[in-house]
Parts: structure tokens; C-alpha cells; sequence
């Protein structure tokens, strides 16, 4: 049976690793395929010189190493914002992004819906109408680069679901896939097996993680409500062949936090369900 790839994300090193330093430490622990985090200070595009840029590149070639795909988490901006300037910000961040994503080989920059959750929102059909917008604008300026636009679910945004990033990936685009998080479909109570066999070959990159059933964690698996064995079982069953991210969010500045350890704990799991084992490539 073909073991699946896995992939260690540098969102634990966010406030303590520049990207650079994060990937480079990943890399000790054994881990020749990463996703970056485009988030300031750790990795952001619009302020690194061209010197950094090229450290980037020079590293992750003379190591044969590779980025699986860029996450851009949207912190304090919005594709969806009521305000056209936030909007526009917004998606001027993202082209940067892909620029740098196409410096670097990354096949994949990954968007996220807006946030929602103050007490009246706008329309849905308003936001929604925004984001393929800025999204089809996007497109146009990826064109030739290399890099594909993949959406991801997440809880806290308007589109939460498997089946909304598979209908909005079709109005944006039919270019257009989808970065598919396990743990963030089991807490909206979605099957994440159910959802990948939906998706299909829309699927071309997938997070992993823990989380309890009522606050929203992104923490080592077995400590929570997900369930590896069927998501693999799932994988294979339509026939993926791109790369899990272990997207484990252990701040690494907080006092007592391993997030080493939890790493390579979450690996250990997913190597008895059916991916590669750390150290096996």
C-alpha cells in the first residue's frame, strides 16, 4: 500500500522563527516537505529584501528540500470586508504571496474566506460575491506563475463547510482547488472521510490536527475528536497522491510548550494509519 506524504507546517514558529529559521528547524527534526505560513513578522512577502528572498530559494534547492504550499491565515485583513480598501489590501497581500510562491517552486497558495461573527453581519451573498471577485481577480494575475489558488475550510468563516468551498471553487473558477482540513470539518460536525470522497480530485492539499468538540483547537492528534484512520482510508480511496500537513499549533514562545514533541507525536499517528513515517524518505 502507497503511504501518504507528510508535510510539517511552521505555524507553531510564527512569534519565535523567522519562515526561514522555522523551515530550517523543521528540517532537523527530519521533515523534507513543509508549509510555510505567510504571516508578519515570520514570512511576508512585501517587506523581505531581495537578499532574503534568495535565502529562501538557495536553501531549499541546496537542501533538495520543497514547499508543499504557502498558508496565508488572515489575522487582520479581510477578502470580505464591508470596506473596498480592506478588500483591495487584502488581495494586493495575496498577489505578493504568489509572487513569492512562484520565486520558490510552492505549487500552492491557500485563501481563506473573511472572518464573520459580530453581532449583524453583511449578506451572505454579499460576501460571498466579494471573495470571487477578488478571487477571479487573482486568478488573472497567476496565470503563468506556476502556483494554483486552493480554499480552505474554516469554522469561523461564512463558508465553514466541504460543500461550500466545493460550490465556491466552482463559481471562482474551474482552475480552482481545495486545501481541505480535517480537524476544522470534524468540528462543524462534518465526516471528513464523507467529505473527501465528495470533493474528489478537487482535493489537492490536506491539513491535520486535534480538537476538542466545543473550543476550536488546532492541537496534537490524540488528544481530540478526530479520527486519522478514516481521512487516509478516504485519501486513498479517490486516489490523492499530494501532501498532509500536520498543521499543529503549539505556540512555541509560551512557557512549557513542545512543539517538537507534539510534532512528532502527531506524526507517529498518522504513520500507524497509513502515512509515511518520519525518517522513511
Amino acid at each position: 500500500m502507497t503511504k501518504l506524504d507528510v508535510a510539517a507546517s511552521t505555524f507553531p514558529f510564527l512569534y519565535s522563527h523567522d519562515g526561514l529559521d522555522a523551515v530550517k528547524h523543521l528540517h532537523g527534526l527530519g521533515y523534507d516537505i513543509f508549509e510555510l505560513m505567510i504571516f508578519p513578522p515570520h514570512c511576508w512577502p512585501g517587506e523581505l529584501s531581495a537578499e532574503q528572498r534568495r535565502a529562501y530559494k538557495t536553501w531549499l534547492d541546496g537542501e533538495g528540500v520543497r514547499l508543499s504550499s504557502f498558508c496565508y491565515p488572515l489575522l487582520d485583513n479581510n477578502p470580505n470586508s464591508t470596506d473596498k480598501l480592506m478588500r483591495d489590501y487584502t488581495l494586493d497581500r495575496y498577489k505578493e504571496a504568489v509572487d513569492f510562491a512562484a520565486e520558490l517552486s510552492c505549487p500552492y497558495v491557500i485563501s481563506i474566506p473573511g472572518p464573520v461573527g459580530t453581532l449583524i453581519n453583511p449578506p451572505k451573498e454579499w460576501m460571498l460575491n466579494w471573495y470571487v471577485e477578488a478571487m477571479q481577480d487573482l486568478l488573472g494575475d497567476m496565470k503563468g506563475t506556476g502556483v494554483e489558488l486552493l480554499l480552505e475550510n474554516v469554522p469561523f468563516t461564512y463558508l465553514p463547510s466541504a460543500q461550500d468551498m466545493v460550490d465556491t471553487a466552482k463559481l471562482i473558477g474551474p482552475e480552482v482547488g481545495i486545501n481541505y482540513d480535517v480537524c476544522n470539518g470534524a468540528f462543524i460536525n462534518e465526516d471528513p472521510a464523507a467529505a473527501i470522497r465528495m470533493m474528489g480530485d478537487m482535493v489537492k492539499n490536506v491539513h491535520i490536527s486535534d480538537s476538542g468538540p466545543t473550543e476550536f483547537k488546532h492541537d496534537r492528534l490524540g488528544t481530540g475528536i478526530v479520527e486519522p484512520g478514516p481521512a487516509a482510508e478516504a485519501l486513498r480511496d479517490i486516489g490523492y497522491t499530494g501532501v498532509t500537513v500536520m498543521e499543529i499549533i503549539t505556540d512555541a514562545n509560551q512557557p512549557g510548550a513542545d512543539p517538537d514533541g507534539d510534532i512528532q507525536a502527531s506524526h507517529a499517528i498518522l504513520a500507524e494509519a497509513g502515512w509515511e513515517p518520519l525518517g522513511a524518505r
